[in-house]
């Protein structure tokens, strides 16, 4: 494997399993010191030992437990150079706009667009110090289209995402912080098997709309993650980076 992030310290939210869990073993592999913070003691824990990293137990929807996530990082490796907050939900009472209700609602928008902006909020000032840095926020490709199998709070949240990344990106651009967005189509994940387990007829609904006929590998977007987080993609901020087997692209997709 190229060590790209040689040298470099990077912190994972969610990191125990599904797109950050790959996405940590990606990132030693090509040559970088994680810290692997998930809420789960036993998976997150496990991801760090296996990577030989630093795990940090971490709720992200509370702010003195990200600002101590960080401030942590930099205190065992001494800086911070990327900080790809994943951390999300994707719960089954997030229905359709009438019938989710307030409480749902408020918990995914909690977790998924909350936490995204605790962590710039406080992984910022510590590239700032370190001159340099990449954030890679975890949207998705509903942020950029509509689907009538509507999961409202979460299409609400990956397009705040998608907004505050493309500012952070564009506010912080010439300080030599770079913030992109990556927009991921559906992943083989246990969260996505598990939503669809409980409705084979929406799984069967969704991948057909994918031209490449089947869901993505968390490893796949690891590399893309891997890529924003490298220098290759040094003159990307502010950017969407759709990583969707071709959904946002198709009208009409193969038989």
């Amino acid at each position: 494997m190229v060590q790209r992030l040689e040298g470099r310290v990077a912190v994972v939210t969610g990191g125990g399993s599904g797109i950050g869990l790959a996405t940590a073993r990606r990132f030693a592999s090509e040559g970088a010191k994680v810290v692997v913070a998930d809420l789960d003691p036993a998976t997150g824990k496990a991801a760090a030992d296996e990577v030989g990293g630093l795990f940090v137990q971490v709720d992200v929807t509370d702010e003195e437990q990200v600002k101590a996530l960080f401030q942590t990082t930099v205190d065992t490796y001494g800086k911070l150079d990327i900080a790809f907050n994943n951390a999300g939900i994707s719960p089954p009472d997030d229905d359709s706009i009438l019938t989710t209700g307030i409480e749902a609602w408020e918990r995914v928008q909690k977790v998924n667009l909350t936490s995204v902006y605790l962590c710039c909020k406080y992984a910022i000032p510590h590239m700032q110090a370190n001159g340099k840095g990449s954030i890679i926020n975890t949207a998705s490709f509903v942020a950029t289209m509509g689907a009538a199998t509507s999961q409202i709070s979460y299409t609400a949240s990956k397009g705040g995402v998608l907004a505050m990344s493309r500012e952070l990106g564009v506010q912080f651009a010439r300080e030599g912080i770079r913030v992109n967005a990556l927009s991921p189509g559906p992943v083989n994940t246990p969260l996505l098997r598990e939503l669809f387990a409980k409705d084979p007829e929406r799984a069967a609904r969704r991948l057909v709309h994918v031209p490449l006929g089947r869901f993505a590998e968390p490893e796949e977007i690891a590399a893309a993650v891997a890529f924003l987080a490298s220098d290759d993609s040094s003159f990307m901020t502010a950017s969407n980076f759709l990583v969707d087997g071709g959904i946002a692209g198709a009208y009409v997709t193969p038989l």
